[in-house]
């Protein structure tokens, strides 16, 4: 009868402890919270930074599909820093300690409101603050980052920002990874073969609002002779001064490729069948743009 008795206290114990179960090293402690929108629902795949009191980055990490995130943290104070897509950061200062269970209970994201828009009207790419860059995967280990050097575009802002379109000419021959031996491969046409298809062209048909600051923008590519579909998934950064007083407007913007959908299928297969060059290739833009003059 003692013993069941006793055996109830020590449930009773271990339900009341939070980290029952749970073994934690010397000097540590746990930090909890659970991440939610403005009307109480869970934010999963939010993006959480935990620094100490020298600034120095300790942990990073995700909310789950229940929007609860959970450390194990040495003991101490930290600063939590909360960021998701379409909310304003949010940080907030915590105590961790001993053996025991710092909990921030529910932390609620307020609705970001969206960066302004570029006046209606046509907007140049400005060259001297942008670049097309882009990567490739070599022998499947590492990885070769080049760009073009030269190309023009314009952006034409309409009323509704949904009917606004894009042109973009990219100088092929301009292709740099900072090797002239590999450059000169990539200009042959082994490649983009610059000879027959001077240039690059991506014309823009729509451009649809995925929430917050993300944008896709969808369009036509043409490269080494063959147009297909290609989607810019874009994240609108908002309007700016430059030095001289003028309106910038600035966006970053990310697609993949595919080489055989645009038929530049040159391989070269090393040792145990690893491909030189991989299948697809990655560009990344940053643009920034200015009214028309």
């Amino acid at each position: 009868m003692f013993g069941r008795l006793l055996g109830n206290r020590r449930n009773r114990v271990q339900r009341s402890n939070p980290l029952a179960g749970v073994r934690t090293p010397p000097h540590a402690g746990v930090l909890s919270c659970r991440v939610v929108d403005p009307v109480n629902e869970p934010v999963a795949g939010a993006e959480l930074t935990v620094t100490d009191a020298m600034g120095r980055r300790v942990v990073t990490g995700g909310t789950d599909p229940y929007g609860l995130f959970l450390a194990m943290v040495p003991a101490g104070e930290y600063r939590l820093a909360v960021a998701a897509e379409g909310y304003a950061p949010y940080r907030v200062t915590a105590l961790v300690g001993e053996n025991s269970l710092a909990s921030l209970g529910d932390v609620t994201l307020q609705v970001a409101q969206p960066p302004e828009q570029p006046a209606q009207g046509d907007w140049d790419i400005d060259l001297a603050h942008s670049s097309i860059g882009f990567t490739a995967r070599h022998i499947g280990l590492a990885r070769i980052h080049g760009r073009f050097n030269s190309f023009a575009g314009v952006v034409r802002i309409a009323e509704r920002m949904e009917q606004s379109a894009m042109h973009v000419v990219i100088d092929a021959s301009s292709i740099d990874t900072g090797i002239r031996m590999r450059d000169d491969h990539l200009r042959s046409a082994d490649f983009l073969d610059v000879q027959r298809f001077p240039t690059l062209e991506f014309y823009s048909d729509r451009f649809v609002h995925k929430g917050g600051s993300r944008w896709a923008v969808t369009g036509a590519l043409s490269l080494h002779g063959v147009t297909r579909t290609v989607t810019l998934d874009t994240e609108y950064l908002g309007l700016g001064n430059g030095v001289e007083g003028e309106t910038r407007a600035a966006c970053r913007a990310t697609t993949e490729l595919h080489r055989d959908d645009f038929t530049i299928s040159w391989q070269s297969m090393l040792a145990r069948g690893i491909a030189a060059v991989g299948p697809s290739i990655r560009v990344d833009l940053d643009v920034q743009i200015v009214p028309k003059s």
